[in-house]
């Protein structure tokens, strides 16, 4: 009967036991099985195109437009720049007497020009050579050559110098007149003396005058960057071609506060052929003296008229207003000045006037103006 309990108790206990396994075998365990690993050959991640090679370079032009205005400046820079020269002029005078002692600097000058055609004639600035006595061209491979004055200009402020060009290629010629405001241009030149330098900015104005920097004023307005040793340099259009000569910046403090001039190409190509051809400019004259008219009105009042000149021989008299000459109305007395300096000796072009209260048109056939002074000096 012992025997008989003990043999139930020791099935209870193994029955109990059983249970708690079972209970304990399906409970999750608290550390993680990983599975052993298995070799697997690494997923290969989509391609990635290229970036554009703007961008892989580090520049800002990463669109297609960007990019075919960096390359249309690029292309125009490579072709106009290697004709645009620096011109270093100077002044001296002899050291001791007879010259015994060598020569004394006096003042020197630093300014750019332009090569404009194969037989070596440069155009620059008349005030970058003016009273220059020795005159030497940085040319684009850092070669000095020495330059001589063929003519200078002083109304319009252009000089024309020869120098030996040879290597050397001339500027394309491009058309002022076509110009607008809002179009894309950039100026090259040697401002301040750092060497070849290119800014861009677009023409602000057009015909701009009034300003008293020279007796003929016909600038090109722009808002690319001009600094003292720019003068005499290149103002291109985007495809290279020379549209105008930087020649004067309008500061307060001296530096380039985006209004700089240019003087247009189609002034400088009659100014060049004839200082090539005879080492002066020719230019018309009307033979009045001519005052502002009062109360605030358009036009220039004419005072005196020179006897037996072209003015007197049309008929024009003291009293008369001069409002219009040919094409180009006149609001003040400096513009018929710089009107009839445009134009050459011999041309009959209409005067519109105002006469009596009445408006008349009387044509005049302009003579020939008398040589100034500084003109023949500089000569």
């Amino acid at each position: 009967m012992r025997n008989f309990a003990v043999t139930l108790i020791q099935l209870a206990l193994a029955v109990v036991a059983g249970y708690y396994g079972g209970r304990l075998a399906d409970r999750p365990s608290s550390v993680p099985t990983l599975p052993p690993p298995v070799a697997t050959t690494p997923a290969v991640p989509p391609p990635v195109p290229a970036a554009p090679a703007a961008e892989r370079s580090g520049s800002s032009a990463g669109s297609p437009t960007a990019a075919a205005l960096s390359t249309t400046y690029r292309t125009a820079v490579e072709h106009a720049a290697p004709s645009v020269l620096t011109i270093h002029s100077a002044r001296t005078a002899p050291r001791g007497p007879f010259g015994v002692g060598g020569r004394e600097l006096q003042s020197q000058g630093l300014g750019s020009g332009v090569l404009v055609d194969d037989q070596g004639h440069v155009v620059t600035n008349n005030h970058v050579v003016e009273g220059a006595n020795e005159i030497v061209v940085a040319m684009p491979d850092g070669s000095l050559r020495p330059a001589k004055l063929r003519g200078v200009d002083p109304e319009s402020d252009l000089a024309v110098l020869v120098v030996d060009s040879t290597g050397f290629r001339p500027i394309t010629i491009g058309n002022s007149k076509d110009l607008a405001v809002g179009d894309v241009v950039l100026a090259v030149g040697n401002p301040l003396g750092v060497g070849q330098t290119v800014t861009q900015g677009i023409v602000s104005a057009v015909g701009r005058r009034g300003l008293g920097i020279n007796p003929i004023e016909n600038f090109i307005q722009t808002d690319a960057a001009i600094n003292p040793g720019n003068s005499g340099g290149a103002l291109i259009d985007t495809a290279g071609r020379l549209v105008g000569i930087n020649t004067a910046i309008l500061s307060s403090g001296g530096g380039s506060e985006g209004i700089g001039f240019a003087i247009p190409v189609d002034l400088v190509q009659q100014v060049v052929a004839s200082l090539v051809k005879t080492g002066r400019v020719v230019r018309g004259y009307l033979g009045v003296s001519t005052e502002p008219v009062p109360r605030g009105r358009k036009g220039a009042i004419i005072v005196a008229v020179q006897r037996g000149g072209p003015a007197d021989r049309a008929g024009l008299a003291p009293g008369d207003v001069v409002v219009q000459l040919g094409e180009r109305e006149i609001q003040e007395p400096r513009d018929l000045a710089g009107a009839t300096l445009e134009l050459e000796p011999g041309i009959r072009v209409p005067v519109h006037i105002v006469r009596d209260g009445k408006r008349e048109t009387v044509e005049v056939e302009l003579g020939r103006r008398p040589a100034l002074r500084r003109q023949q000096r500089a000569r």
